[in-house]
């Protein structure tokens, strides 16, 4: 097997569904269908014929997902099996072997994994915490070479939450045309915006920029496994190509159902409904970090449903959410899955009496271990 193991991705299946209390949780509290669809819907439904439907994704869903980006169309998109399916093809598009991708870190660490398995380079430039994870702009600019092929990003960023300013999106841009690169960016969290802005896109900024989406993240629809592409459509035609090789086809009752999550008002609804989940647990979450003084440091996210979290004691981070899975049956996620001990990340976008329970459950580790109070 020449992939690495996908570590985070690994941890979190194996212990999520094991614990009473699972605070690694990168999304929202998923709907129900009797929540998310009206009875006509349901209906329409439960009477769909069980067949292929289009591999690329239906005409309704591509329309409705090229309307929310700038100068797209159908055309525009590919309909994928989740996020995650999205990245594997785009890498497989536009990367070859020896060719060099500047990743932007901390990060979803999939794309890295699929780097080095195509026998690419992969090279970091990093967000500093010291600057309020701001995007280290020189270091990118030292990183980047004549072999460069890909610029990676992930905007709003996982796990910071931190969102990229214009400024900051047009001297990405800028560095990667002077080499001829591609811009690939992971726009999963669009949407999850804390102020109910939503964040413009790098499509539209750049010809050689292509970006992914999905519902599992912002829209609270991790089972519909729903994810997308958007890019210049000679290149979508040649990740259709990819996806004939991978999965074939998403679901077709997830394209009936996506259809309608993407429709303004009923998306309008969903994002509401999550970001306002999203700002009260951060309050309360901010509160019980507070009470501990300087045992615990953090940026407050600007998206996404989750908090990135520095702490000071003594051990390292593995060791304390093995600790805190087994005593107390609480899973946090350790930042040595980003390649940064002594830290730590939490979901704050479930249901807040779940979180607080859960959290109470960690107060009571800490005074044991530690004697803190």
């Amino acid at each position: 097997m020449n992939i690495p193991i996908f570590e985070l991705e690994r941890v979190q299946s194996l212990f999520e569904n094991t614990v009473d209390y699972n605070l690694t949780e990168s999304g929202f509290h998923p709907y129900t269908l009797n929540e998310l669809l009206e009875k006509d819907q349901i209906d329409t439904l439960t009477n769909t014929v069980l067949g292929y439907g289009q591999t690329n994704g239906s005409i309704p869903l591509r329309k409705r997902i090229s309307a929310m980006y700038n100068g797209a169309n159908e055309e525009n998109v590919l309909v994928t099996n989740g996020s995650s399916e999205a990245n594997f093809i785009a890498c497989h598009t536009l990367l070859e072997k020896g060719d060099e991708v500047v990743m932007m870190v901390p990060n979803y660490m999939q794309i890295w994994g699929i780097a080095e398995e195509m026998g690419c380079i992969p090279k970091a430039f990093h967000l500093r915490e010291e600057n309020k994870w701001r995007p280290d702009i020189e270091e990118l600019k030292s990183l980047v070479t004549s072999k460069t092929k890909m610029i990676a990003l992930c905007n709003p960023n996982n796990p910071t939450g931190y969102t990229l300013s214009s400024e900051e999106m047009q001297e990405i841009v800028a560095i990667a045309k002077r080499v001829d690169a591609w811009v690939y960016c992971d726009e999963v969290y669009r949407g999850a915006e804390l102020d109910g802005e939503i964040i413009e896109s790098f499509i539209g900024m750049y010809d050689k920029v292509m970006v992914n989406g999905g519902l599992s993240k912002a829209y609270a629809l991790p089972g519909l496994r729903l994810g997308w592409l958007i890019g210049p459509e000679t290149l979508i035609a040649d990740t259709w190509a990819y996806h004939d090789y991978t999965s074939i086809t998403a679901g077709i009752m997830s394209h009936y159902i996506g259809e309608i999550a993407l429709r303004p008002e009923k998306r309008k609804e969903i994002l509401t409904r999550n970001r306002t989940m999203l700002n009260e647990n951060l309050i309360v979450v901010k509160q019980w970090l507070d009470q501990y003084g300087d045992l615990f440091e953090y940026v407050p996210p600007k998206s996404g449903g989750m908090l990135f979290i520095k702490y000071n004691l003594d051990i390292n981070s593995t060791e304390l959410a093995e600790w805190l899975r087994t005593e107390k049956s609480v899973f946090i996620l350790a930042g040595d899955c980003y390649g940064m001990d002594h830290h730590f990340r939490i979901g704050i976008g479930e249901r807040k009496e779940y979180i607080l329970a859960g959290l109470e459950r960690v107060k009571q580790a800490l005074k044991e271990r530690f004697n803190l109070s």
